[in-house]
């Protein structure tokens, strides 16, 4: 018996739908209703945020925000070694990142920032005083004033993002 295009549609529609009312059609365990849940045979997926791990707790401790990266520009304790990225705040002891990999970018929330020292990686930050934006480039190996100490008015400015490069 042969089903016109209309006709198959609309039978495809009622088993798909369950019919006018738009229920979901029920069906036994080895019928799959397109459009179903797989999560009883396969495993969902996987979706990374980027978030930094502990980043509550480093909050609490610090008082600094660290929001997500890629996993390539770590906090770190400053004693850990030469290498490592320094931040200096007004209102916190310096503040240490490790580097790693090829190129690395960390999104966060450190106020009163006025110097970086940098490492051996070509590293820009960008910063906030208000709604103005500013970026910097930190000289390797070397100080490199920015935010207050590097503005005309003096403002306070926030780190918001530090990227590196090899």
């Amino acid at each position: 018996m042969a089903l016109s295009g209309a006709t198959a549609a609309a039978m495809t529609w009622a088993v798909v739908t369950g019919g006018p009312s738009g229920t979901p059609a029920t069906a036994d365990a080895h019928t799959k209703v397109p459009g179903a849940p797989v999560a009883d045979d396969a495993p969902g997926f996987a979706i990374e945020y980027f978030a930094y791990p502990q980043a509550d707790k480093i909050r609490a401790e610090k008082g600094i925000t660290l929001k997500r990266g890629d996993g390539h520009i770590l906090l770190a304790d400053c004693a850990g070694g030469p290498g490592l990225l320094e931040v200096w705040a007004r209102a916190k002891e310096k503040i240490c990142f490790r580097v790693t990999g090829n190129s690395g970018h960390l999104s966060l929330e450190i106020p009163s920032v006025f110097g970086v020292k940098g490492n051996d990686y070509a590293t820009r930050v960008d910063m906030t005083a208000g709604s103005e934006r500013k970026s910097f480039d930190i000289t390797k190996n070397a100080w490199t004033g920015v935010g207050e100490s590097a503005d005309e008015q003096g403002r306070d400015f926030m780190l918001m993002e530090i990227r590196t490069a090899k």
